[in-house]
């Protein structure tokens, strides 16, 4: 009997490791992008553009183009780590329009973060809503969008009761599940509809709002999550899905091309902005609990 309850007691010690072992793996297959000195990252910073900004490189009293201030330049600190309960915090003044981007390219992951806004904007945002996003499968030069800040990519919205809608930067395009727009009004994301494109070389504009609300209330710290693999993405806000999208590509003058991996981005667009928790974690498949979004 003595020797029965041995075994049973090195079969559950077994288990118990195990089950351990797995969990640890689980953790430890999330990968930490912040820390104190931002080494994961690079910047980029252009302008800080006044009201009536009409997308042209901005000029000088004499008519000369103004020169962007470039990349890896941290003008007036406009990107510093503080500490929030013994927590590396990314703060983003937004005095100029520009980003922090991954060193890294990535294909295939889930990334995670918590955002919230700070109080203070800039032109030509004083009178808007506040605003910033995440901007994914990044490539080639920044300063090619329209406010001449950042890469091309897709983005996933962060905005004052906008979290979640999607725009395409520069020449990229997408397909989203949506009702389709119809005049002046905008589309809207929903999963039972039917996968319709939006951005450059596309019939609908490269704008489209997420499902619903989700964020939390009050400017309380949201939990954004992104999904992306082999095309398709999900954005998450606090665990709810509002946006499904697939078939994620851009324009390059003559075709459209794949656009699957790349950097990743955090805008500065005129308004203080708080990042933190950030952190990717590759997949070599579809969650199982989102495959029924793309059927």
């Amino acid at each position: 009997m003595k020797k029965y309850s041995i075994l049973i007691a090195f079969a559950l010690l077994f288990i118990l490791t195990s089950a351990t072992n797995k969990t640890n793996s689980f953790e430890e297959d999330w990968i930490n992008l912040l820390d104190n000195n931002l080494s994961k990252w690079d910047m980029y910073l252009s302008y800080k553009h006044q009201n009536g900004y009409s997308g042209k490189v901005p000029t000088d009293a004499n008519g000369k183009e103004i020169e962007p201030i470039g990349y890896n330049k941290n003008v007036n600190n406009m990107f510093t780590v503080i500490q929030e309960n013994n927590e590396p915090v990314l703060k983003v003044s937004g005095e100029y329009y520009g980003c922090v981007f991954t060193k890294e390219n990535f294909k295939n992951y889930r990334l995670k973060l918590k955002v919230k806004f700070g109080t203070k904007k800039w032109e030509p945002r004083t009178e808007k809503l506040m605003d910033a996003g995440v901007l994914y499968h990044s490539q080639g030069k920044a300063g090619v969008d329209y406010w001449r800040a950042w890469m091309l990519s897709q983005e996933f919205q962060i905005m004052e009761g906008h979290f979640g809608d999607y725009w395409n930067i520069a020449n990229s395009a997408i397909d989203i599940k949506a009702y389709i727009p119809e005049g002046s009004m905008s589309a809207v994301a929903d999963e039972d509809q039917k996968f319709i494109p939006f951005g450059t070389h596309t019939e609908n504009t490269g704008f489209c709002m997420r499902k619903m609300r989700a964020e939390t209330p009050n400017n309380g710290w949201t939990e954004i999550e992104l999904v992306c693999f082999e095309g398709k993405s999900l954005h998450i806000i606090n665990g709810k899905v509002v946006m499904v999208l697939q078939n994620s590509r851009y324009f390059d003058g003559e075709k459209f091309m794949p656009l699957t991996e790349g950097k990743i981005q955090l805008q500065s667009e005129a308004g203080e902005v708080y990042y933190k928790n950030i952190q990717i974690k590759p997949i070599n498949k579809l969650p199982a609990e989102f495959e029924n979004y793309f059927k």
